[in-house]
């Protein structure tokens, strides 16, 4: 690549069995990268494709068939392969490939799943972080995976090959300073992590906020007990505050009983498209998110100052980066979150002018043209460097 050309780009990315945000972070890159007439491909493996026990398989060997990895390289003369989730069909393996083939290597991180094997960081509800480096026999210990036989193939699978990915990547990216730094002290080298933002599309933003002529409280999220959902209701309950949760998962049941239990006006909507999330936040007073463990930067919170919503959160990883250092409340503090939703819910007027405040922000740090700018920067950079 000369140095006036746009490289050409090769995203790689594993899709989850159940899919989610990262999935959203790879539509979006690809949209920009079209937008911006940026060569690129997409090279795509679904967990979902194959059985439990032929994961486990790959994860063991590194990735399978890296030569695939290899070829689309040379078939797109790609300068950079961007990789976003690896495991366990690609994996360090195919990343080597790659750069065997001539390409530089970003690894996008949107958690911890080089170092934990459930990838979020999370113990008991609550912020987990005994495995790191190559250390992973906690996970083990703990049968974070809830399956003997898959706690054992991620412990061995993610210590062995830890080293090969490191070497394989020359630049690591994750979606907030926070991220990059924690991804950090877990066990990367520093030197070759930073921060690249998430993006929206124009079209997500709103004109002004609505967020003071809204109905009710929203949770838009995983419903399992990291997601500190319970805090939600009880505080819902407790401000008097129409409640919609969106989203499914293993406490689903359970959260129903206690939204009943404590006279909550709770409506469960189960999993939603996006476009449904979207009308939701049109109505909504305000987004609750009182995570326990550490967001990386949920596209939930994102998307919500993006339509003018204000959010109800804990000071957990990169949320306050998000949102504005001093807009978010200590975890497990139910005080505090009941004083924050039940004042956004009395105040109409000045939870409006929060949203408009937090549409500001989240055009200035998170638009399509600042995010393909610092993309395209980093890709300069990575290539300039020589890796």
């Amino acid at each position: 690549m000369t140095a006036t050309a746009q490289p050409r780009v090769l995203v790689l990315h594993n899709r989850y069995r159940i899919e989610g945000g990262e999935e959203r972070s790879v539509d979006l890159q690809l949209r920009g990268l079209r937008e911006a007439g940026i060569e690129h491909r997409l090279f795509e493996r679904r967990s979902g494709d194959v059985s439990r026990a032929r994961a486990a398989g790959a994860l063991l060997r590194g990735g399978v068939a890296p030569e695939e990895v290899a070829q689309a390289v040379r078939d797109l003369r790609a300068d950079v392969v961007h990789a976003h989730n690896t495991l366990p069909l690609i994996g360090p393996r195919a990343l080597a490939a790659a750069r065997g083939a001539g390409a530089r290597v970003v690894l996008h991180l949107h958690n911890v799943r080089l170092f934990c094997a459930t990838g979020f960081g999370e113990r008991d509800g609550g912020p987990c972080y005994r495995c790191h480096h190559r250390r992973t026999v906690p996970g083990l210990v703990l049968d974070c995976r809830r399956s003997l036989p898959e706690a054992i193939t991620y412990a061995a699978a993610l210590s062995l090959h830890q080293p090969a990915m490191v070497a394989a990547v020359d630049r690591f990216v994750a979606p907030s300073a926070w991220a990059a730094g924690q991804v950090a002290q877990l066990g990367l080298p520093a030197e070759r992590v930073e921060a690249l933002l998430h993006y929206l599309p124009d079209e997500a933003f709103a004109e002004r906020s609505r967020a003071g002529e809204g109905e009710y409280a929203l949770v838009a999220s995983r419903l399992s007990p990291e997601k500190g959902i319970d805090d939600a209701i009880l505080a819902a309950a407790a401000a008097g505050v129409p409640l919609r949760v969106a989203g499914e998962g293993p406490e689903r049941e359970r959260l129903e009983r206690l939204a009943a239990q404590e006279g909550a006006a709770a409506c469960f909507l189960g999993r939603i498209a996006p476009a449904e999330v979207r009308s939701q936040l049109e109505g909504a007073a305000m987004v609750l998110m009182p995570s326990h463990y550490h967001e990386f930067s949920p596209f939930s919170a994102l998307e919500a100052m993006a339509q003018g919503v204000p959010v109800a959160a804990t000071a957990m990883g990169g949320l306050p980066e998000l949102l504005g250092h001093g807009a978010t409340v200590p975890r497990r503090d139910p005080p505090a979150l009941l004083a924050r939703v039940r004042s956004l819910w009395q105040r109409p007027e000045a939870r409006a002018a929060e949203g408009d405040a937090l549409i500001a922000r989240a055009r200035e740090r998170h638009s399509q043209e600042g995010h393909l700018s610092a993309l395209t920067d980093l890709y300069s950079r990575v290539l300039g460097a020589g890796g």
